[in-house]
């Protein structure tokens, strides 16, 4: 048999010692084990067992493989098997028997392990179904045998208080985090040719007719998951109401290397695990506690907790248990496994999802690089690192957050205007309306518009970015109605001068939508956090086509007061030149920006001047563009600015004050934004705004 490559977790501190196993006839004799599997992560096996042997609490009585180990690498009283069967056969009767084997032997082995009446150590993941693992549960529960499952992050003297954290409770180790909002999970690791041709099932979702389920999330990264599960007490499969898979490859293999599953606890928490093989380098993997107050990372492989909270940020290193230390304790005198194959209902949940899910999608030749030569090379994605961020951060898949490897989004999205004749080279740009439904509340869901593209497809709009999740597109939001945060993130209050983390958000929802070709009207209700309607919106979008080069949007809303409203901002909570909130156009990350309007040049001065342009210019992926924006004609409102710290430009509504909405009053703002694939001077600025009567 092939053996097992699985993931490796390190324990930079002495592991907490367990007495050997007791017996009736002797009081205290070292525990018989025997190991299925020298080689993959066997070896790490052989030398704990090594370690346990010479403090006398076990005894290596047999061992099973096809390929035999090294000479020296066993005790001389060490039998040596070519499989379970064989070794079972010999009549060794040990106490406990660890299977380190390829995933698709794991239930064949565990079961007949069981059946021989000895209690099991069993690798990670337990078995490559959820048949399977109910078929091993039940046989362990009729047998009365004792499970470990080899979890080894599990071990950690860390997850008590990150438990503690997660439940709100208080954590004498570690500060707190406020309440939690969330949980996510990282890993960027680096796997070569070489790692997918070590044996016949790896990267295979079947062998043979035979479950394997060899992917990123089941194998070499399965600690995220299973680590991210324990940590919010999500132990059983009933502990999640879902669990959602996005699964790509960029190796020639089956089974996917990069990842997003998403999931939900029946407490409606959300975790999101981002994951890859695909790194430009190895990144030790860490879990995130989102909380009100702060985060905590937790670098499961090194035991260490970094909590980062308005006070600062402390490191935390935690010792860890032995897992087979732990079983043999268990064993011994009751102490609770850690483990337990009980446990792992929440895991193989997660497990199934990826192995019934559609094949993993293959991400395009021109989205990877090849680093290295032969079997060393391996499949870079460019940018993986901060696509995993923002999946983690907005709790999103690939296919939400747009990347261009990535699966359409199968609902929520569709053209802005119907199809022109021609393809962007004759001036059709892209528009595309996002419902915004699937997002997280603290997002404040709500539509807007990404892409947007010039004509030639160069793409002038961003969402979901790593450093403001809740940024999205081209659209109109406020952080403020009455109470109700409508932007999304923190909101800002007078009383405690800052930002705070509040379940404030409130969601925008499209009562309906009527289009024709240039035009589109889309007619919104404002639902503010307890659920009530505040204000409805008339929100009219269309499309002019200047030439094979520009083209002009025109964004019109109207707001209607429900119920008395006051639409505010945190400038006007006192947070000063922080007055944004309206119309907002988040762009992507740009080279050589430039921001100036017809009387002012540069982030410092056109922020929160009055003018009536502004424009932006800058070498996006794709191609130079510019883009200018015209101010609404109902009222001189001023302009928010963002270059140095982020791009963006809005047209802010409430810039220092508050605008006061009686029931049935509204409120109207026009927003032009001329897109050209050009770099335009001011002169054809003024010329190209001239031109529309403005």
């Amino acid at each position: 048999m092939d053996t097992a490559s699985t993931e490796s977790v390190s324990s930079p501190t002495p592991v907490k010692t367990a007495p050997a196993t007791k017996t009736a006839a002797s009081g205290t004799t070292p525990a018989r084990i025997a190991l299925v599997g020298v080689h993959g992560f066997g070896t790490h096996h052989l030398r704990n067992l090594e370690r346990l042997r010479n403090q006398g609490k076990v005894d290596l009585v047999a061992v099973a493989d096809p390929n035999p180990p090294a000479p020296g690498d066993l005790p001389e009283t060490t039998a040596v098997h070519t499989n379970l069967d064989e070794l079972l056969a010999a009549n060794h009767h040990p106490d406990v028997v660890i299977v380190a084997t390829p995933i698709q032997t794991h239930a064949p082995l565990a079961l007949s392990v069981l059946a021989s009446e000895a209690n099991l150590y069993l690798e990670k993941p337990p078995v490559a179904s959820m048949s399977d693992f109910l078929c091993l549960r039940k046989a362990a529960d009729e047998a009365g045998r004792s499970v470990q499952i080899g979890f080894q992050s599990l071990g950690s003297h860390a997850l008590p208080a990150l438990e503690k954290l997660a439940s709100g409770e208080a954590a004498e180790e570690l500060p707190s985090i406020g309440k939690l909002k969330g949980i996510s999970a990282t890993g960027r690791w680096v796997r070569d040719r070489a790692y997918y041709k070590r044996s016949r099932w790896a990267g295979k979702r079947s062998l043979d007719g035979v479950d394997v389920v060899d992917g990123v999330a089941t194998n070499p990264l399965a600690h995220a998951i299973a680590t991210a599960l324990r940590i919010v007490g999500a132990r059983t499969s009933e502990d999640l109401t879902s669990v959602e898979t996005d699964l790509y490859r960029a190796n020639d293999i089956e089974a996917d290397d990069t990842s997003v599953i998403r999931m939900r606890t029946i407490n409606g928490l959300p975790i999101t695990c981002a994951l890859t093989l695909c790194a430009a380098e190895s990144v030790e993997p860490y879990v995130t506690l989102h909380g009100t107050e702060g985060t905590a990372v937790f670098h499961y492989t090194e035991d260490r907790v970094t909590v980062r909270t308005g006070a600062g940020e402390t490191s935390h290193t935690f010792g860890r248990y032995d897992l087979t230390e732990n079983l043999l304790h268990h064993l011994s005198v009751g102490t609770p496994l850690l483990s337990p194959l009980d446990h792992s209902g929440a895991f193989m949940r997660a497990l199934e999802a990826i192995r019934t899910a559609e094949a993993p999608a293959l991400i395009p030749a021109e989205c990877v690089e090849w680093v290295g030569t032969g079997e060393q090379a391996h499949a870079v994605i460019p940018n993986i690192e901060d696509i995993l961020e923002r999946a983690t951060r907005a709790h999103a898949t690939f296919s939400e957050l747009g990347i261009p490897w990535g699966r359409p989004m199968a609902e929520g999205t569709e053209p802005l205007f119907s199809p022109t004749a021609g393809g962007p080279t004759t001036g059709s740009p892209t528009t595309v309306l996002r419902t915004g439904g699937h997002l997280e509340p603290d997002l404040s869901p709500r539509p807007y518009l990404h892409p947007v593209s010039t004509p030639a497809g160069v793409v002038v709009t961003d969402h979901l970015p790593s450093d403001h999740v809740w940024h999205l597109g081209a659209g109109f939001a406020l952080q403020d109605v009455s109470g109700s945060n409508f932007w999304g993130g923190r909101s800002y209050r007078r009383t405690a001068g800052t930002y705070v983390d509040l379940t404030d958000h409130g969601r925008i929802e499209t009562a309906n939508i009527s289009r024709d070709k240039d035009h589109t009207t889309l007619e919104l209700n404002w639902l503010a956090a307890d659920g009530s309607l505040v204000l409805t919106e008339r929100r009219s979008l269309s499309r002019t086509l200047l030439d094979e080069r520009t083209w002009r949007l025109e964004i019109q809303t109207r707001l209607t007061a429900v119920v008395d409203v006051s639409l505010g901002s945190p400038g006007s909570h006192g947070a000063a030149g922080s007055g944004y909130g309206g119309f907002f156009w988040r762009l992507p990350v740009n080279r050589s920006p430039r921001v100036f309007s017809s009387t002012a040049e540069g982030e410092p001065s056109v922020h929160g001047s009055v003018a009536p342009w502004l424009a932006w210019t800058g070498e996006f992926d794709g191609g130079p563009a510019t883009l200018v924006f015209g101010a609404p004609s109902e009222s001189a409102d001023p302009w928010f600015v963002r270059c140095s710290e982020y791009p963006a430009v809005g047209s802010a509504l409430a810039w220092d004050t508050s605008v006061e909405l009686a029931a049935g009053d509204s409120l109207s703002r026009t927003n032009t934004v001329w897109i050209s694939d050009d770099i335009l001077d001011a002169t054809e600025i003024e010329a190209l705004v001239g031109s529309a009567g403005m």
